[in-house]
């Protein structure tokens, strides 16, 4: 078995790799060009070329060098295997596709190793920023090589807070307006790596969503000193043969039993994805 350090060193390269690859199609300020956006997977759900190379890049690279590993990916079909696999790598090549689409410099690179349903190593790149943010299990997080950990906020009244952008259009995010001071934004693993980082105290969602959204943020929350669970207060776990997961809650940790409390009576969102 490779060790973290080596595996962590080989999604690093990686995902500066895919990260690359990304950014050829970017266009800062403007929206992409037409023969980008492939296809949409399914409603609000957008495929682009930048999605399905930085995916293929990501699979030659962390398989051709661990072929003993799982693969679990946005853009790739799931393969049963995977879940009798040791290790998992579980990769979202670029999470934030429809940020990425209209020039918001707001999406990210998300690349976790995950053995026994727990995350081990984690990588999340923002190329457009030049931010990479990485740890590995009891190895704390770092953002561009320095340390970093959660905020000090012990109130939930005032937090700052992520909230989807999607969300706080349809209206979800009203009833907290009066809570939280709330900043829209699409990447999930992007908001779970600022509130890592401390920018932000909070993020959730009550919408569905995929292991590979939120795999290597867990990681690095983790790290820095946070929390990450689901809105019962169990904790997440990977590489499940049912990938979806219905709500995701991630704090500084202080605020977690508050926010859990807080969310109680509120009812989970429906899988909008799945509405033709």
């Amino acid at each position: 078995m490779f060790s973290l350090q080596s595996d962590l060193a080989l999604m690093e390269e990686a995902a500066r790799m895919a990260g690359s690859c990304i950014m050829r199609y970017f266009q800062p300020g403007a929206e992409v060009s037409n023969h980008v956006h492939l296809k949409d997977k399914s409603r609000n759900n957008p495929l682009t070329k930048a999605d399905v190379e930085a995916d293929q890049l990501l699979r030659q690279e962390l398989l051709g060098h661990r072929p003993d590993y799982g693969w679990l990916s946005e853009e790739t079909a799931d393969d049963a295997s995977r879940l009798s696999r040791q290790r998992v790598w579980i990769v979202d090549p670029m999470d934030g596709t429809k940020e990425f689409m209209r020039g918001i410099p707001r999406f990210a690179v998300s690349i976790g190793l995950v053995e026994a349903g727990r995350p081990i190593a984690a990588c999340i790149h923002n190329p457009a920023t030049h931010e990479f943010f990485s740890a590995t299990l009891d190895g704390g997080a770092r953002l561009n090589g320095q340390r970093i950990q959660v905020s000090p906020q012990d109130r939930l009244c005032g937090a700052s807070c992520l909230a989807s952008h999607s969300e706080t259009k349809r209206g979800e995010w009203e009833p907290f307006k009066t809570t939280f001071h709330i900043t829209p934004m699409g990447s999930i693993a992007y908001k779970l790596a600022l509130v890592a980082a401390g920018r932000f105290d909070l993020t959730f969602t009550l919408t569905p969503k995929n292991e590979w959204d939120f795999c290597a943020g867990t990681l690095l929350l983790h790290e820095a000193g946070g929390r990450v669970s689901h809105k019962d207060g169990q904790p997440c776990r990977f590489n499940q043969k049912n990938t979806k997961v219905r709500s995701v809650l991630a704090t500084n940790g202080r605020l977690h039993e508050a926010l859990l409390a807080l969310l109680e009576p509120t009812p989970l969102s429906p899988d909008r994805q799945a509405v033709a």
